[in-house]
């Protein structure tokens, strides 16, 4: 057998006695691994040391540094996220829908686990943990492959996780860690339709368009977040520089940040050079259009059709002022990737039409992109946010995490 096989066999042995517990036994699962997290920080934190130690040798830029690290405030928040979880109602078994047919049968749409789960990841031990916890209370067993960046503290938390399970009366293999970092192994388990019943890619867009264009087994698409701020003529001006700066600088490495501001032309003189104000104490580099140079000056680099089209996940931002709003929403549908949008506008008409016109996972109205996100929606943590259409989109929480089955009951009908 493969590496993978060897890992996947025993997911697959043991995925029953996860399916079938009881809410209670995996939320004391999810509280056991809440104690271990916030116990053993000390060990977690000299982990993550080593794989920032090793990032900066390797000059891994800061915004991605900034991913990888963990801190106490992170850690306490993977603690928090399995408390928040054992809160939420328990999917499986939860009626989604039922009826009775005029022959008498009754039929009910139940939510059943996935079965075995992989997660292909990228340089974000918290993920480490959010797959985890969220495949033990949606019923799966997983397998998580991370990036080879994170490793020491993938191991670490991966550890601590399975020894946790284990004292909550669990086989430790419902939670595995592809230790191996060759390349290959990603591959095998692309094509590992045997033993996963599900693969969720969560990274940057090359790792997702890999496992989409090479995966045999079943993919739910974890998108890129090429998100824009669209500022009207309308719009509370120190409402917007909020927004973008919140979206832009709060976390510039995650997906919900913000990559591109447009604005509307009768604002523009007034707006850009309060934005710019504020994001230059961020240092936040800008790249512009003409009229956007124009306002802000001519050492304002000139943003082209790869700036538009960029996820940045760093300190810089492209602006384009628009005519109207109809350009604005020809912009975004060109250039986004279907994750989060916003406008800003005291106009009912421009936010409804705005609301309605963008094919996005995520619409706002007057408020920053950077909520998009489990927690922020009150779903609990997640495992990332879906840009397709199909069986989930947006964060993707636990109903996100199951699949269904009908029941049907009879009393001896027969079909003739």
């Amino acid at each position: 057998m493969s590496y993978f096989d060897v890992l996947g066999e025993r997911a697959k042995q043991c995925k029953n006695e996860l399916a079938f517990a009881s809410t209670q036994q995996k939320n004391d699962a999810l509280l056991e691994i809440a104690h271990i997290l916030r116990n053993r920080e000390a060990d977690i934190l000299a982990a993550n040391a080593e794989d920032i130690e090793r990032a900066r040798q390797n000059n891994m830029k800061e915004s991605l540094i900034d991913r990888l690290t963990l801190n106490h405030d992170r850690i306490e928040g993977m603690a928090v996220s399995c408390e928040e979880l054992v809160g939420l109602s328990d999917p499986i078994g939860e009626v989604v829908e039922g009826s009775t047919r005029p022959n008498g049968m009754k039929i009910e749409k139940v939510r059943v686990p996935m079965g075995v789960i992989g997660i292909i990841y990228e340089a974000r031990p918290n993920v480490t943990v959010d797959g985890a916890i969220l495949s033990l209370k949606a019923g799966s067993a997983v397998i998580l492959r991370g990036g080879k960046e994170a490793i020491s503290s993938n191991k670490m938390l991966a550890h601590l996780m399975r020894k946790a399970v284990s004292l909550s009366g669990f086989s430790p293999d419902i939670i595995q860690l592809v230790e191996n970092v060759d390349r290959s192994i990603v591959m095998d388990m692309m094509r590992s339709n045997e033993f996963l019943d599900l693969l969720i890619p969560r990274g940057g867009a090359q790792l997702i368009k890999a496992v989409v264009e090479n995966a045999t087994v079943p993919v739910i698409e974890t998108g890129t977040g090429n998100c824009h701020v669209y500022v009207d003529q309308s719009a509370d001006l120190n409402m917007a520089v909020d927004i973008v700066d919140n979206g832009k600088t709060s976390r510039p490495s995650v997906c919900n940040a913000v990559e591109t501001c447009l604005v509307h032309a009768s604002v523009a003189d007034r707006f850009l050079p309060k934005l710019k104000a504020r994001l230059d104490k961020h240092n936040v580099e800008i790249r512009g259009c003409e009229i956007t140079r124009h306002f802000l000056g001519s050492d304002i680099k000139l943003a082209d059709e790869e700036d538009y089209a960029t996820e940045f996940l760093d300190y810089i931002i492209s602006i384009r002022v628009v005519e109207d709003m109809s350009i604005a929403l020809d912009h975004i549908a060109k250039y986004s990737t279907g994750h989060s949008e916003c406008i800003v506008t005291e106009s009912v008409w421009a936010a409804e039409e705005f609301k309605k016109r963008v094919d996005a996972a995520a619409v706002y109205v007057n408020c920053s992109t950077r909520f998009t996100d489990g927690g922020m929606f009150g779903l609990g943590a997640e495992i990332g946010i879906s840009t397709q259409k199909l069986h989930a989109r947006g964060p993707m929480g636990l109903r996100e995490m199951t699949t269904t089955k009908f029941l049907i009951t009879g009393n001896g009908q027969i079909r003739v």
